[in-house]
């Protein structure tokens, strides 16, 4: 009997063209979910039938209480290697192997660059006021040469942000917990003493650090009174960096000038939500990683899970 697999939220209806699942096809049989559920009875009515899961980044969150109503699943397999989506532990308790795929940094990297640029010159507002036979120039754009860019953070979506920085002829600073002098001098990036010193000095403050139990809310209402009245803050790493609420006030007072959103606590984000109304605010949705070369290596790579699951030889393995 062939064992089933599901294909969780391609919203693209782009996962069956980016590999070969027909290699997979004489030993399982395939289905596409294209919407999103988010009620904990209806993920698992839904799921339940099934072996195999493959799913996008933590769009469906596997917790312990949906784990444990899906007594067919054998293999979880997740686009990149880390998901904080899923509850691993209740996974390996409940014998269920997670396995994860590989990714590039390039494109959420080149996301954040859209969200400071469309920011910087105002591109929404002008862009609207063009298709609506709006007022012709609006808006007075910010030159980025000789501004401070500010790294939350210097791994590799960091490393290339300063790099691309420093081609708009940007000065950058970083900061995060353990980072070392020695990292800064490798990217020609000054380190700062601490977040503060970053917060004060920066013009624009990019956030790029995996989200713990350590920079869970690094950003509260302290450390965003200290950015600039002028600075942009811009988040394409998890929401949940940043307390929300203090940074909306942030916005809706003018205490900083706007931000770049990729990321929410609810996602999708709710139609009602105040984030989709402020003016100051670029978003959207959650594209950072979502690009034609990911996608591409998701999920050929998640077909090679599963093969090698099914030869008894998992692969990529989630710790």
């Amino acid at each position: 009997m062939s064992l089933r697999c599901a294909i969780l939220d391609d919203y693209q209806r782009t996962a069956r063209s980016r590999a070969n699942w027909q290699a997979l096809e004489d030993r399982i049989d395939i289905t596409v979910f294209s919407d999103h559920l988010a009620q904990d009875s209806a993920v698992i009515a839904r799921l339940r039938p099934f072996d195999i899961l493959v799913i996008m980044r933590e769009r469906t969150p596997l917790t312990a209480e949906r784990l444990a109503g899906l007594p067919n699943l054998r293999l979880i397999v997740t686009s990149g290697m880390r998901n904080a989506g899923i509850d691993l532990v209740a996974a390996r308790q409940l014998g269920i192997t997670v396995c994860g795929t590989g990714g590039d940094s390039r494109p959420p990297t080149e996301l954040s660059w859209a969200l400071i640029l469309g920011l910087a010159r105002h591109l929404t507002t002008e862009h609207t006021a063009m298709r609506t036979n709006g007022p012709w120039q609006q808006t007075v754009g910010m030159t980025l040469a000789g501004r401070t860019l500010g790294l939350v953070g210097l791994g590799n979506i960091g490393a290339r942000m300063a790099r691309i920085a420093q081609a708009f002829e940007m000065p950058v600073m970083a900061w995060s917990e353990h980072l070392t002098r020695e990292r800064c001098h490798e990217f020609n990036v000054t380190l700062a003493s601490s977040l503060s010193e970053l917060l004060e000095r920066s013009d624009i403050v990019s956030l790029h650090l995996k989200l713990s139990d350590r920079t869970r809310g690094l950003l509260g209402s302290d450390e965003i009174a200290r950015m600039k009245p002028s600075a942009l803050l811009i988040n394409t790493s998890r929401a949940a960096i940043v307390d929300q609420q203090a940074m909306i006030r942030a916005l809706e007072h003018g205490t900083i000038a706007g931000a770049g959103l990729d990321v929410f606590e609810q996602e999708p984000l709710p139609d009602d939500h105040i984030l989709r109304r402020l003016s100051n605010v670029l978003t959207t949705p959650h594209l950072g990683y979502v690009a034609d070369t990911n996608y591409t290596t998701y999920f050929r790579e998640a077909v090679e899970d599963i093969e090698a699951f099914l030869a008894g030889t998992p692969i990529r393995e989630l710790a």
